[in-house]
């Protein structure tokens, strides 16, 4: 099978697939591009986001889409696990990192990443946003050692790619040390970060 992983490395989605592939052993090429409205880059990806993978089959797009239809293939290690209700419990960690955590934590990137400052309405209206999500989070995670359990998921590598970022924002812009009040979590961004894969996208993206 032919994989294309279409993106670039500041994107945290892209670096997520890129490091499950890398954890399967599966080949595959890197194609550099940066999110565009180009008309090429719309017929791979149809909102010209980053990550789009290219198959054998054609186009997939967002990064629970990928990893999930990677994880189906069957090649190289599955990080879900056998029991539904576990596997399931995984996929609710992965939507709050998505959607409670990242997603707010976005709205501010403007201002951390790009130049473009926050206005004191904005940030006052994420914080409350974030404070929530963590805290949401804090409920459901378990760090025993991995976010989920005892056994690694694809959940940890949502987490290593999405909480940092999250966390950089409220430091920057908020300056509010918002990792410091999650112990379990700081003890599981150093664990990922022991592992090859993560060290191998890590390395790749300061290049």
């Amino acid at each position: 099978m032919s994989i294309k992983l279409y993106g670039f490395p500041i994107s945290n989605y892209y670096n997520m697939v890129k490091a499950i592939l890398i954890e399967k052993g599966m080949d595959f090429e890197e194609v550099l591009v940066k999110p565009n409205q180009d008309s090429d880059y719309l017929s791979k990806s149809p909102m010209g986001k980053v990550p789009a993978l290219e198959t054998d089959h054609g186009f997939l797009t967002e990064t629970g889409v990928m990893m999930d239809y990677l994880d189906s293939l069957g090649e190289g290690p599955s990080f879900y696990p056998e029991d539904p209700y576990e596997k399931a419990k995984v996929q609710e960690i992965i939507r709050y990192l998505e959607l409670y955590v990242e997603l707010p934590a976005r709205r501010l990137y403007g201002d951390v990443f790009f130049g473009k400052p926050a206005s004191d309405e904005l940030k006052a209206e994420v914080k409350p946003q974030l404070e929530k999500g963590f805290a949401a989070l804090s409920k459901i995670a378990k760090y025993e050692p991995y976010i989920a359990g005892s056994q690694i998921s694809y959940a940890d590598f949502y987490f290593r790619f999405s909480f940092n970022l999250a966390t950089l924002v409220c430091r920057r812009a908020l300056d509010w040390n918002a990792q410091g009040e999650f112990e379990g979590a700081k003890n599981l961004m150093k664990l990922m970060d022991e592992r090859a894969s993560i060290q191998k996208v890590l390395a790749d993206q300061k290049a």
